[in-house]
């Protein structure tokens, strides 16, 4: 049986040998990119130094800024060890960007589980946006799957406050955006309402191709440090990037009025925020690697996965669905039996905060929930699909994937 596995995966190799060469080209492009950032604002050993207290005068916290800036192309950036997630990096920008009476419109249906709280489609309503008075809507999916952007052009008025974007599916089966998508989206939405906030949660999207949403318009863009911008190897937080008056907004709702970003101790982090940075085109790079190969592997032995291995990748995640419910939590299994940290345990279906659904999670990771490390998870509900995602090298998924198949042929 090992002889037939190892055979799968060479032949699915090769097979994927024009993706790998397009994703070396997407990785140096990215990698000079950032480099360039980091010459141009000249960093040195003094801007990993760390303060304590206020927080005031730490040049490495405003360089870090500036390099975070000039990487997106935005007017202004802001990188903090102090946002826990990606759903509170996401949270401080809607809270902070929308007021009582603004509207907000998600363009491809329903958000990420986590949103859903935030904006007040579940959970404690006081806490949330619409229960501050934020008006909300979405555009249905085309299909389930693809932007309608006839409704979108009819939805759009000059009520419209801000559009919000989710490039990566979440829990979902439609497809990720792209950066060419998302261009046209901001196209039509602008046409309608030119002073419309075109908002893009970029979770998972980060250095996956050569421009970044704020290269096409977009007015903010937020993530998570434990996914691609963090390289692998930062400890907690996020950023955001955009327009000046927006991201002070944004850091006015992390910190206080008067604030902004002018305060906050990084905690002695700032030296892995730069070197996480530094190191994410490539360990991206290594992640689509895994994930392109694991697509064409899966459709090989007969499951349906997306997306497809010659399709365009614009973020890290590659679904597979199951059908069932056992599959599901066999492949878990074998993912955390394959990870570098707590092998020996068992993930088995539970409540997580911010989701109505049971999770299945998998992922023995040296930072704890960061996804660009090799993890896999899920809703148990119907389809039983798995979301697999990361991977801090090629080799690794690799291994993973070899002895996934195996109990899988089985």
């Amino acid at each position: 049986m090992k002889n037939t596995t190892i055979e799968i995966i060479q032949k699915a190799e090769k097979k994927v040998s024009e993706q790998f060469r397009l994703t070396d080209e997407i990785k140096e492009f990215n990698q000079e990119k950032v480099l360039d950032a980091f010459i141009k604002n000249q960093i040195g050993m003094q801007h990993f130094y760390t303060v304590s207290g206020y927080g005031h005068d730490d040049i490495g916290r405003e360089a870090l800024d500036n390099v975070f800036a000039d990487v997106f192309h935005a007017e202004k950036a802001m990188a903090r060890p102090h946002f826990v997630s990606g759903t509170h990096t996401l949270s401080c920008c809607l809270f902070g960007c929308l007021r009582h009476g603004d509207k907000l419109l998600s363009v491809a249906g329903s958000p990420y589980d986590t949103m859903e709280e935030v904006i007040g489609k579940r959970g404690n309503y006081k806490q949330s946006l619409m229960g501050h008075g934020v008006l909300y809507d979405e555009v249905p999916l085309l299909n389930g799957i693809d932007i309608d952007f006839e409704k979108l052009a009819e939805m759009v008025d000059e009520t419209t406050t801000m559009v919000l974007i989710q490039r990566s599916r979440g829990y979902s089966l439609r497809k990720s955006l792209t950066v060419e998508t998302i261009k046209k989206i901001v196209e039509t939405v602008k046409s309608k309402n030119p002073n419309c906030i075109c908002f893009v949660d970029n979770c998972y999207g980060e250095f996956t191709e050569k421009l970044e949403p704020t290269d096409v318009g977009a007015d903010l863009i937020a993530g998570s440090l434990i996914k691609n911008a963090g390289g692998g190897i930062v400890e907690a937080g996020g950023y955001v990037a955009g327009k000046d008056e927006l991201v002070e907004l944004v850091a006015a709702s992390l910190t206080a009025p008067g604030i902004c970003r002018e305060g906050g101790a990084m905690f002695n982090q700032s030296r892995l925020m730069f070197q996480g940075l530094f190191m994410a085109p490539s360990i991206v790079a290594e992640a689509v690697k895994g994930a392109i190969l694991a697509s064409q592997v899966f459709e090989d032995i007969g499951f349906k996965s997306t997306p497809k291995p010659h399709d365009l990748r614009t973020d890290l995640i590659q679904t597979v669905e199951f059908g069932k419910k056992e599959p599901l939590l066999e492949f878990c299994k074998t993912i955390q039996e394959c990870s570098p940290v707590e092998s020996y345990l068992t993930p088995v279906p539970d409540v997580v905060p911010g989701y109505d659904d049971n999770l299945i999670m998998a992922g023995g990771t040296f930072v704890e929930g960061s996804t660009i490390e090799l993890s896999a998870d899920g809703p148990v509900r119907p389809p039983y699909a798995a979301y697999m995602q990361g991977g801090l090298n090629y080799a690794h998924v690799k291994i993973t994937l070899t002895r996934t198949v195996d109990k899988l042929v089985k």
